[in-house]
């Protein structure tokens, strides 16, 4: 069975590889020699593993077990984050190891933090690539192994529930291959109309993709060094649009293709959702409109960059660390919450909040009527009874990581606020936080060995914990 895992990871990595073409196509057309090499390489090796495995077909389509299907997510995704640090080691403008990992592994987990100071300096070709693996990443590296690669002979379903983030993982078509297949056109054809808008916001070609890459992955790497304040009004508010649109559950723009709006206005994370935003774009709007004595500007700052946060893009106009402190706190409340299941975004994710919103409430009922039976309504009808352990479970571990994120963090001589936001930012790939690590800071300052532990927090936050804290557990390796 272990060839069947490698040869998927290998699949994987040819994959990521072809999509080094595009980069490298960016270096040929803008003449960086310097970094042609730099992506010949890895595609050459991943090329040539992908014609070693060609040989090792699958005999019959096997089921994954359970335990395999966690080890091929994690090791795929450890192996392409290996993979993404390539051109930056090979180039030069990322030397060190830790530092091109850290990169590359933000870049994946659609986190956006950088040890970079300034990102004007990379040849363009660099910059495309790290915004393509947040588009990558966005959506599912393992998903779209799964959805153009039937012929691997393995069965797909273990392997998406490995990767999908929230607590409920299920296909919105019999077969696993045409859910993964759908996820992505969905994804695709957003991609390609921010793009299309971007334009007539007057953004160049190149950077109307760079940004759509990053936007829809709900990464937030940028190519400008003061990120998208170097935009137009109108190009900022088409960001902010399609991180909301990134943030919301894709299976509902299936039920939406489907003409099922029935079910989409149903639907309770979605109305949580849509609400957090507006109320809490509202009173940011607020306490920040004193300082921009314009209503468009002041509401364009509020909806993009609580958009940003909930989303756990970390796209900034500005430095919302220098707007008052009730603009803050909300946006430092929001770091907690994070998108929608099923989403790009990272986070907690809104529906979890919503079910231990729903059980408090019946906690506080119960005490009024002891021998009254409630239970929590989802999309109005009654949820699975083990969902309030499956979430308090989770949120737990979430906490607890992030912890152990801040001592480590703080071992650096840095602050508790710059520590702690930093770890809740890592755990739920948001990318900026407050103190040192404001939209105007960077992460390069923390040392070799925090940087490792601050890439895995972000692997372990995009795969919602379990599929790497699992092999913590003794019961994982008894056969």
């Amino acid at each position: 069975m272990m060839y069947f895992l490698a040869r998927i990871i290998v699949f994987l990595l040819c994959i990521i590889a072809c999509f080094m073409l595009i980069p490298l196509a960016f270096a040929i057309y803008f003449s960086e020699v310097d970094v042609y090499l730099s992506f010949i390489i890895p595609i050459a090796f991943c090329f040539l593993l992908g014609l070693l495995a060609f040989f090792f077909k699958a005999k019959k389509k096997q089921r994954l077990p359970m335990r395999l299907g966690f080890l091929v997510v994690a090791l795929s995704w450890l192996f392409s984050c290996l993979l993404g640090s390539i051109p930056f080691m090979i180039s030069g403008y990322i030397p060190s190891f830790f530092d091109a990992f850290f990169e590359s592994v933000s870049g994946f987990t659609t986190t956006g933090a950088s040890i970079l100071s300034s990102v004007e300096a990379l040849p363009f070709s660099l910059n495309i690539w790290r915004a393509e693996m947040h588009w990558l990443g966005g959506m599912g590296i393992v998903a779209i192994t799964v959805a153009l690669m039937p012929l691997l002979g393995i069965g797909g379903f273990q392997l998406i529930k490995a990767e999908t983030t929230g607590p409920d993982k299920g296909k919105i078509t019999p077969k696993i291959r045409e859910t993964a297949k759908k996820l992505w056109i969905f994804y695709v054809i957003l991609t390609f109309l921010q793009v299309i808008l971007l334009l007539f916001a007057k953004m160049s070609f190149t950077e109307a993709v760079f940004h759509s890459f990053a936007t829809l992955g709900t990464g937030g790497f940028s190519m400008k060094n003061s990120g998208l304040a170097s935009y137009s009004a109108s190009a900022q508010w088409i960001c902010t649009v399609f991180m909301i649109l990134a943030g919301v559950n894709f299976s509902l723009y299936f039920l939406l293709w489907n003409k099922k709006r029935q079910e989409l206005l149903k639907n309770t994370e979605c109305k949580v959702y849509f609400s957090i935003i507006f109320i809490a774009s509202f009173f940011v709007f607020l306490s920040i409109y004193p300082l921009y004595r314009k209503i468009e500007e002041a509401l364009r700052h509020a909806f993009f960059q609580v958009a940003s946060i909930l989303t756990t893009t970390g796209f900034a106009t500005s430095d919302f660390t220098l707007w008052p402190g009730a603009a803050q706190s909300l946006l430092f409340f929001l770091m907690f919450i994070g998108g929608s299941s099923g989403s790009t975004a990272g986070g907690i994710k809104v529906v979890r909040w919503t079910v231990l919103f729903k059980q408090a409430t019946n906690e506080i009922k119960k005490m009024l009527h002891p021998h009254g039976v409630y239970t929590i309504r989802l999309n109005q009808k009654a949820g699975r009874k083990d969902l309030v352990f499956s979430v308090s479970a989770f949120v737990f571990l979430y906490f607890i990581l992030v912890a152990i994120s801040t001592v480590i963090a703080s071992r650096d001589g840095v602050d508790l606020l710059s520590s702690f936001t930093a770890s809740l930012s890592m755990v739920g790939n948001i990318g900026p936080g407050f103190g040192l690590l404001g939209p105007a800071g960077n992460y390069g300052f923390f040392s070799n060995t925090t940087k490792l532990w601050f890439s895995f927090a972000m692997l372990a936050g995009r795969l919602e914990l379990y599929t790497l804290l699992i092999y913590f557990s003794p019961a994982f390796w008894k056969k």
